[in-house]
């Protein structure tokens, strides 16, 4: 009897071990509230929400973030879009790793980038935040820069002194004329991250 209950047990224990290795966090930074919606600052909110969309999975308001589940080739994606704002998304993140038993190498972050022209993406597996206030909250929280992150370009075409009505106001008429086509790209490459890996959507998506 003691040796079945203890096969019983182990297998449990793999089946817990497997399902943790297929989960894995993707958090969207943004700003919540109706104001910030189709701002270029929330382009990780609007991701998540197209691929969720896509995959007919809706946003619950939980602990410390608007989070979604979806299932693609029995791998996991918590879609996190944290309602701390923008400068306290570490808090967020942390939470739902821990929440999850989500593991940092299956944590990527979205987020806009100021330094790269509207559309442009760039995958990283680290770095520095960039001046980037929810990376930088990331980091300290998590206290480490080793997570991946995947930053969507909005351009930097504001005037001197301009930047943060820029990085808060809404996407121009040919923007938003582009933005479907980049969104698609957006959500294959957060399947990617999960059924490829991470090097492989590196060299898939980077530039594209």
């Amino acid at each position: 009897m003691i040796k079945w209950l203890n096969g019983l047990f182990t297998k449990a224990k793999l089946a817990e071990k497997t399902d943790v290795m297929n989960k894995f966090l993707i958090v969207g930074l943004g700003n919540i509230g109706a104001e910030y919606v189709n701002t270029r600052h929330n382009i990780g909110f609007k991701v998540l929400n197209f691929i969720a969309n896509k995959e007919g999975a809706s946003f619950n308001d939980l602990k410390l973030g608007s989070v979604a589940e979806i299932k693609i080739k029995g791998k996991t994606f918590i879609l996190l879009k944290p309602n701390t704002f923008m400068n306290l998304s570490g808090k967020a993140v942390k939470f739902w790793m821990e929440k999850e038993k989500i593991s940092l190498d299956r944590v990527l972050v979205i987020t806009d980038d100021l330094n790269l022209s509207f559309g442009t993406i760039r995958i990283r597996s680290k770095g520095s935040d960039g001046g980037h206030n929810g990376l930088k909250n990331i980091t300290l929280v998590l206290n480490t820069q080793e997570y991946a992150r995947f930053r969507f370009g909005i351009s930097d075409e504001f005037k001197k002194g301009k930047q943060v009505d820029y990085v808060l106001g809404n996407w121009d008429d040919e923007e938003k004329t582009k933005l479907p086509e980049r969104l698609e790209i957006a959500s294959e490459i957060i399947k990617s991250f999960g059924l490829a890996g991470l090097e492989i959507t590196m060299t898939s998506y980077n530039g594209k």
